[in-house]
């Protein structure tokens, strides 16, 4: 169930859609964009219709990747910042019109940690600051294998907020790897779960 808040930082008083299911979620992700030869992915509800899409036109490992609504109305805009040896991936999150907000902070940052980043494992994680103001943030925790899309997704307490896997058909098979369910908790907003999903497919160089 989409509910609509007002967004007290613009000044035109314009409102901006978080998407909260009361009840758990579970999504189906195609690793595959809508468009022939693009990079990206798809993502159906459970009645068959696609309810998110990215369409990376770009090479994958792109620095710039927009999350959209079946419609192609762009909900977050995901950018790769590199600082000097390091990177990490900021999401910006459009108003009701689907506007970019890139002059704004980002509500979220994504940054590898350390054991990664020196390669001392297959198992790795990423660290998430979650907030308008990024220095006050809440902290999200992405958790999963080297060369892999499936992951965990963790608040700061530890708490599952979502978790994708290899999808099984309804005969018990497993599908490919390029086919996931998403499992989303109740009470959290499902297009800022997929915005880091799809930070992490960025981090995977998935998309």
């Amino acid at each position: 169930m989409a509910k609509v808040y007002p967004n007290h930082n613009n000044d035109n008083q314009e409102l901006e859609i978080i998407d909260i299911s009361s009840k758990r979620e579970t999504l189906t992700m195609w690793m595959k964009s809508l468009v022939m030869q693009g990079n990206g992915c798809t993502v159906y509800n459970d009645n068959g219709e696609v309810v998110y899409r990215i369409d990376n036109y770009d090479d994958k490992d792109s620095d710039k990747v927009y999350l959209m609504d079946l419609k192609g109305k762009v909900l977050f805009t995901i950018l790769r910042k590199k600082i000097w040896m390091f990177r990490k991936w900021e999401g910006y999150k459009s108003n009701i019109n689907g506007l970019d907000l890139i002059v704004d902070k980002p509500l979220f940052q994504v940054t590898k940690n350390c054991s990664w980043v020196l390669n001392l494992g297959q198992e790795f994680s990423c660290d998430v600051a979650y907030d308008n103001n990024i220095e006050a943030a809440s902290h999200y925790r992405l958790e999963g294998s080297s060369g892999t899309s499936a992951l965990r997704i963790t608040n700061g307490k530890g708490g599952l907020v979502a978790e994708a896997k290899r999808k099984l058909s309804s005969s018990g098979v497993v599908l490919g790897d390029d086919v996931l369910s998403l499992i989303i908790e109740a009470s959290v907003d499902n297009a800022l779960v997929m915005a880091l999903v799809v930070a992490y497919g960025l981090v995977q160089r998935k998309i």
